[in-house]
């Protein structure tokens, strides 16, 4: 049974005890999340999660230093440590080989994982993901800046969907107590370059050169009106990764899981079954 809190079980990876939903049977899917405040696997993927529960083995992890998963002071966290945990975690639960989707930072992950250790690798499905480099959006600004409290959680959550009723009072306190917890925007923070005092800041993803090597089948899903991640990354990816398509929904934001979730079922379905 799903828990509504967003903890679910525990197992050790990467020297950190690390929290996470397995559900249903079928090959292996991974569904990794993104970096908000407050972000955790729960937080992104419960609307999908027992819908591609019924047709695959639905793998919903914490990342090291996000969400229920340990964050620990003195780590260097950075996309080396975010992989050996992925793979980590799939060794402890003895998958060889899965398919990942992955939101945002999820998306750069499953980048990450395809070019350091492709063997493990099915087919990838990116949401909102950064590549290349491009300006600091107010998203991904907002997101360092934020304080703990439910008035600065709403007004970062706004930033993040096209429609904004799909934000909740539930869905805000949720968030909000996930990132009130001890070191949770420390983690973020050190994910997310710190906003200059003046002038642009510069946020880079995995580079043309690099992504252009990934051999897996990619399906990237990209909003058009996303003001955390523009959506001229999901078209780099694209245009570079040899074996892409790309999927530009039109007033979609940065959450294509939830605010498009019928398409992202069916596309996500057909793609990795």
């Amino acid at each position: 049974m799903l828990n509504h809190e967003g903890v679910g079980k525990q197992l050790y990876a990467a020297d950190h005890r690390t929290n996470y939903f397995d559900e249903g049977n079928g090959n292996p899917l991974f569904l990794l999340h993104g970096s908000g405040p407050g972000v955790s696997g729960w937080t992104n993927w419960n609307g999908v999660m027992p819908h591609l529960a019924e047709k695959f083995r639905v793998v919903v992890p914490d990342i090291a230093g996000f969400g229920f998963t340990e964050f620990k002071e003195d780590n260097k966290y950075d996309i080396k440590l975010w992989v050996r945990h992925l793979v980590g975690i799939m060794d402890e639960l003895e998958i060889e080989k899965a398919s990942f989707v992955g939101n945002s930072f999820g998306g750069a992950l499953s980048l990450g994982l395809a070019v350091f250790d492709p063997s493990r690798v099915e087919r990838i499905v990116l949401l909102g993901t950064p590549a290349g480099e491009f300006e600091q959006t107010a998203g991904l600004r907002s997101a360092w800046e934020y304080e703990p409290s439910l008035e600065n959680m709403e007004q970062t959550m706004r930033l993040f969907p096209y429609d904004q009723s799909i934000i909740t009072p539930e869905m805000v306190k949720s968030r909000y107590e996930a990132s009130a917890r001890p070191g949770a925007q420390d983690a973020l923070r050190k994910l997310i370059p710190k906003p200059n005092a003046e002038g642009p800041t510069v946020v880079k993803g995995f580079p043309e050169h690099v992504v252009a090597k990934i051999q897996a089948p990619t399906l990237v899903l990209h909003g058009r009106e996303d003001r955390v991640v523009p959506s001229e990354c999901g078209q780099l990816l694209a245009r570079t990764i040899p074996r892409a398509d790309l999927h530009l929904f039109g007033q979609c934001g940065h959450w294509v899981q939830t605010e498009r979730r019928a398409d992202f079922l069916r596309l996500v379905t057909a793609f990795c079954e």
